[in-house]
């Protein structure tokens, strides 16, 4: 399929062959429960794959992936995850209620399996919505509407799943094309797309930075259309180390042409090797030499406040 912004995909047939360098297949779940917001990206319809889980089923064989797609979070315990070298999430909500999607949740002690599979050296990356997933202080099934907490940042009381992914999402605005800075043009996935990126999106604000990130992309803010931008640059994607494990999160993948799109899946594929210890790199942290200011957070929007 042509990629609808082809200024992104320059030279990335070969970046995406280099990510192929394991001769032993990569064991990955990609697990989409949706407690809250479930995005097309992951919303099956009579057993077929949501858009953005048909992109990694195709991907998958052809660099040595094996995906095992999952909304299931009874499943979440140390034997079942251990099977895995690594965990895709691209989730909403609190995942141990039932919520929109009616999966069933994680349990206690299917949580607890999670936290010690990435503290023991298990890999995990956050796609898009992941960075919704258990807000600090809410908790319930579907889709709170009461956003206004949300407009400041909790530090050391944040949630453990906002402190281990390393960020949290605030809101978004309209889709829209915007800019966003390529910081490490070294890391696996990120070789061959260029100094920045140009493309439609739904773009998320975000908070709760962790200080340790390594910075992989920034948003550009100046020009963005909406108040929701009205604030500094700040991280979009980013990798980190969570006691002997790794961790990983891209803010893009809502829309259907940015799955599509040869650099997204280059930036995905190159996030998922690294984080599962297939590939390395310099992740020396970098957030307050690259977003000094990303931790000053946009006003809430009229609307937010009532």
């Amino acid at each position: 399929m042509k990629p609808r912004y082809p200024h992104l995909v320059i030279g990335l047939a070969f970046a995406l062959a280099a990510l192929n360098l394991s001769a032993a297949p990569l064991r990955v779940l990609f697990f989409s429960k949706s407690s809250g917001w479930e995005h097309g990206a992951v919303k099956q319809d009579n057993g077929r794959l949501g858009y953005g889980e048909a992109v990694l089923a195709k991907l998958g064989p052809k660099n040595d992936i094996e995906f095992t797609f999952s909304k299931d979070g009874s499943l979440f315990s140390t034997a079942y995850l251990a099977q895995f070298d690594a965990l895709v999430f691209f989730t909403s909500g609190d995942l141990t209620s039932i919520g929109t999607d009616r999966y069933p949740g994680i349990t206690g002690a299917g949580l607890d399996a999670f936290y010690n599979y990435i503290a023991n050296g298990g890999g995990l990356l956050g796609l898009h919505s992941t960075s919704d997933t258990f807000h600090t202080n809410e908790r319930g099934g579907g889709n709170n509407p009461i956003r206004l907490p949300r407009y400041k940042n909790y530090g050391e009381a944040a949630d453990r799943f906002v402190k281990t992914l390393g960020g949290e999402f605030i809101r978004h605005g309209p889709e829209q094309v915007a800019k966003a800075t390529v910081v490490d043009t070294k890391f696996p996935g990120f070789e061959n797309i260029g100094a920045e990126i140009n493309v439609k999106e739904e773009w998320y604000t975000l908070k709760e930075f962790a200080p340790d990130l390594h910075v992989l992309l920034v948003m550009n803010t100046a020009g963005m259309q909406g108040g929701d931008y009205a604030r500094a640059n700040y991280p979009l994607a980013w990798v980190r180390e969570q006691g002997k494990g790794r961790v990983a999160y891209n803010a893009m993948g809502h829309r259907e042409d940015v799955w599509n799109n040869e650099a997204y899946q280059s930036m995905i594929l190159g996030q998922l090797r690294w984080v599962a210890k297939k590939a390395e790199a310099d992740v020396t942290p970098n957030l307050a030499q690259v977003t000094p200011d990303a931790n000053k957070l946009q006003a809430p929007p009229p609307e937010v406040k009532q």
